[in-house]
């Protein structure tokens, strides 16, 4: 069930031997030529996207997607099978993709012959997507969470987000790479790595962190691989590999997306986020998969909080922005940024202001200095202040223990079903699972995050339970303080927040508290040439407003002639390097 083996080998093989080859000389007995990259040509588009059957399927959003399937110029296997090109095209370089479903073209013959024979058609109908690979999907492809030891495991149904998709109508292509068991596992480690996917990279830059755990999702949209993808996210993990591949990426408000029958990290923090390389592509993927599931308690929160009619009815225009309000908490998380995300700030603050919205300096966040670490991203700073009851990484190790064994109870076909086990193969096998310190350059540290997590012994006391009250509460308190929601005579009432997610912070701090954060490309950095964005950040099941000036801002992006505060295209550097590790710090 891996990706044709053979052909990639080939391809491999082909390439190494022609370091120089020109596309446009091919061989006229060649009877399947290779888009290969233009390795000897600097300053050009080393991986051009070849036209799919006359259309420019490179960028194209949804809507235009669902206009050429339409009008016939496209059918979905068409569209499927450029994808599939494309995958194979760049997959040898950045590894975004794990697995191809081998059923697609039977899906994408009965999704046609659907839409032939007049059925519903919605707006994913046809539209091919894949998942992180630690979502269970009830089919011929695998589980693994990137890691060897649940190969061949068998999952007892489709997770629930893509269950909702299929559903929708949207073509199941295949499964993302990512960073083995999302991170859990070690605490100096390869971003983007795991044993059964291998090193995955970002088409911006070779050599630098590609953004995880959810890094395949996010590299494989970036490249054009695929329309959109699912991460999912317990601190990061969608907002970060979104923002350094100059994509749109959404973390709902915990609760708003099942995370049932998904790989998990920890059940107060785990959320299914949407990636694509616009606000409306994204939207449309949150709006097929968020509401209740008997299957995740969490999920009935949302009762009475959510609209009817999904949020797609919220995107909007540039016009919205008149009068929108904007807080920057300035101290909070600004004063750690770098001078090109604070350039790009300072830009998107006049583009926006040019467009009639007020921005509101100083909506700093109550109780900063004991959960913002001036360090950087740090899910231990209660620990690293000396009050572990006030750690976020005291909830999740004790989560992760006991939320992971209730998941392996429900597999068939594997003797893993409990942490000590994982901790066991992973030392049995330690070649590939770099179970022991300093034994594989991707593990550096080993498991030292299981074997944390493996001595909590899952018990939920004291500790745990005044963690888990400090770190909801304070964050929550926080971003309401900020927000002006807990102050009925405030007069600093900013719709949302404005932060930088290249700063770990605010992606950490909204992580804890369980609220969305959308964020949106701002730009890339000289030295690297990857990406950052700006962040949105709300209350909880602000989705609604979130949505609707996300896509104003974007709108006066793409709009404002000769602005180039917007996604940027990658550049693919370095891309003929395979260095690991690739630190999640770089």
């Amino acid at each position: 069930m891996a990706i044709l083996p053979k052909a990639l080998l080939a391809l491999a093989l082909t390439a190494t031997a022609t370091a120089t080859y020109d596309a446009s000389a091919q061989l006229v007995s060649d009877p399947y030529p290779v888009e290969f990259p233009v390795i000897s040509a600097p300053g050009v588009d080393k991986f051009p996207m070849p036209l799919c059957n006359g259309f420019k399927l490179e960028e194209a959003t949804i809507d235009e997607i669902q206009d050429a399937l339409s009008s016939g110029v496209l059918t979905t296997k068409q569209v499927a099978k450029c994808y599939v090109d494309r995958i194979h095209q760049t997959n040898e370089w950045i590894n975004s993709i794990v697995e191809i479903n081998p059923d697609w073209e039977e899906i994408a013959d009965q999704l046609d012959q659907s839409r032939a024979n007049g059925g519903a058609c919605g707006p994913l109908h046809g539209i091919p997507f894949v998942v992180k690979e630690n979502m269970g999907s009830k089919d011929k492809m695998e589980t693994t969470a990137g890691s060897w030891m649940l190969l061949g495991s068998v999952v007892p149904r489709d997770a629930h987000v893509v269950k909702k998709l299929r559903e929708a109508g949207a073509l199941f292509l295949g499964k993302a790479t990512m960073s083995e068991w999302a991170d859990m596992r070690s605490n100096w480690y390869s971003e983007g790595y795991s044993a059964r996917g291998g090193q995955a990279r970002s088409p911006y830059n070779f050599t630098v962190n590609p953004g995880g755990s959810s890094t395949g999702s996010a590299t494989s949209v970036a490249a054009n691989c695929i329309t959109f993808s699912l991460g999912t996210e317990t601190d990061g993990s969608v907002i970060n590999p979104a923002m350094r591949n100059s994509l749109v990426g959404i973390k709902p408000t915990v609760g708003l997306t099942s995370r049932a029958g998904i790989v998990p990290e920890s059940s107060h923090q785990d959320s299914v986020g949407t990636l694509a390389r616009n606000v409306r592509d994204a939207v449309y993927a949150l709006d097929a998969i968020y509401g209740v599931d008997t299957r995740d308690n969490y999920t009935s929160a949302q009762v009475g909080r959510t609209p009817a009619s999904g949020y797609a009815q919220y995107l909007t225009d540039k016009t919205a922005l008149q009068g929108a309000t904007f807080g920057i908490p300035w101290l909070s998380f600004w004063q750690y940024a770098d001078d090109e995300n604070k350039a790009a700030l300072f830009d998107m603050i006049e583009l926006l202001e040019s467009a009639g919205a007020t921005i509101i300096n100083g909506t700093e966040l109550s109780n900063r200095e004991k959960i913002v670490s001036p360090d950087g991203w740090d899910w231990d700073f209660g620990t690293t202040r000396g009050y572990p009851n006030e750690s976020e990484y005291t909830v999740v190790k004790v989560d992760f223990y006991n939320d992971v064994r209730d998941y392996l109870a429900e597999l068939g076909n594997t003797n893993i079903r409990t942490l000590q086990d994982i901790v066991d193969y992973n030392n049995a096998n330690t070649g590939t699972e770099g179970g022991i310190p300093n034994t594989h350059p991707a593990f550096e540290s080993g498991q030292d995050g299981f074997l944390a997590s493996l001595a909590t012994g899952g018990n939920r006391d004291d500790t745990y339970y005044q963690a888990l009250e400090w770190t909801q509460t304070t964050t929550r308190n926080a971003l309401d303080d900020a927000l002006g929601l807990r102050d009925v005579n405030a007069t600093v009432k900013p719709d949302v927040l404005l932060a930088p997610p290249d700063v770990g912070q605010s992606y950490q701090v909204a992580a804890q508290a369980g609220y969305p954060i959308i964020t949106v490309p701002v730009g890339v950095h000289a030295g690297t040439g990857m990406a950052f964005g700006l962040s949105l950040m709300g209350s909880a099941w602000s989705e609604p407003k979130l949505v609707r000036l996300a896509s104003a801002v974007e709108d006066l992006q793409v709009t404002t002639p000769g602005n180039q505060r917007k996604r940027s295209l990658p550049e693919w550097r370095d891309y003929t390097i395979r260095n690991i590790p690739l630190h999640w710090d770089i």
